[in-house]
């Protein structure tokens, strides 16, 4: 794990970079190519491509939390 990092994006995604695998609530792997340096998840629930950030969260929420 301690080559994954995961980035909070303001007002975007979640954006995870390193190997990793992403699973479904039924034990569902999704299919990511080990060629992509980052993969962008959704947290506004608007996007068409969930998990996966399709850019449809522009103005729709306002989010940048900040670690303490």
């Amino acid at each position: 794990m301690a080559d994954v990092r995961i980035r909070m994006r303001p007002n975007g995604p979640f954006v995870v970079e390193g190997p990793f695998e992403l699973v479904d609530s039924e034990g569902n792997k999704f299919e990511i190519s080990p060629d992509k340096p980052a993969v962008a998840l959704c947290r506004c629930g608007e996007s068409k491509n969930r998990p996966f950030c399709d850019g449809a969260h522009k103005g729709c929420f306002d989010s940048d939390e900040r670690a303490q």
